[in-house]
């Protein structure tokens, strides 16, 4: 028990440096962006680089503990938004809105996780964003697959069917997200309205153009 006791106590304060290590790179990815680099979250967080690395090893690391604390955060946010008092079309509204609503309010976070800086810069940080983004989006895609067949009877292969829209749907929102940030073409509700309205089977009922191919 003293034992025990005795290793907590140690644990908390590296526990809780590590948090202010995370805030302090949160600051510096604000401002920053992909650019953010070891040397300015140091800076930041008034410590040495070695320091930093001693907490997490290198940039991949601090890139994992900061992509598990905003993702953390999201799939929150959308769980949420599915489970809100609403009908299913008004839930799906809700949760593609929550995620470009999560993007666009921290466009820098956004680009640092999800985006390189330059050519230069990455190779000079010896850091691949692409390697280190792709289970982001995984991780999103599994757990909106579990969430679906939760509360979605798909029959006996349900199960697969759910991880397939997961998977889908959050490919959906990640391609969309990042043309629309860079790009504004429309209003958030209306990127909303349009992808709900894909989503709900739009695309199936459409008329094909004359003349066009069928699609």
């Amino acid at each position: 028990m003293e034992t025990t006791q005795r290793t907590t106590d140690q644990q908390k304060p590296a526990d809780q440096r590590r948090r202010e290590l995370l805030e302090a790179a949160d600051r510096v990815v604000l401002r920053d962006g992909p650019k953010a680099s070891m040397n300015a979250i140091a800076a930041e967080a008034g410590i040495t680089k070695p320091i930093l690395y001693r907490h997490f090893g290198d940039k991949g690391g601090l890139y994992r503990a900061l992509a598990t604390r905003h993702t953390d955060a999201l799939l929150a946010a959308l769980r949420a938004a599915l489970d809100a008092p609403a009908d299913r079309r008004r839930r799906v509204e809700a949760t593609l809105d929550t995620y470009l609503a999560s993007i666009e309010a921290m466009p820098q976070v956004y680009r640092f996780l999800m985006h390189p800086a330059d050519e230069t810069h990455q190779a000079e940080q010896g850091f691949d964003v692409g390697r280190h983004s792709a289970p982001v989006l995984r991780r999103m895609g599994e757990e909106l697959g579990q969430v679906i067949a939760e509360r979605i009877d798909l029959g006996p292969a349900g199960e697969a069917q759910a991880r397939i829209w997961g998977h889908g749907i959050v490919g959906m929102m990640h391609a969309a997200g990042d043309w629309w940030l860079g790009e504004r073409p429309c209003s958030r509700s209306e990127l909303v309205r349009a992808m709900a309205d894909l989503l709900w089977g739009r695309l199936a009922d459409a008329e094909d153009r004359v003349g066009a191919p069928g699609f």
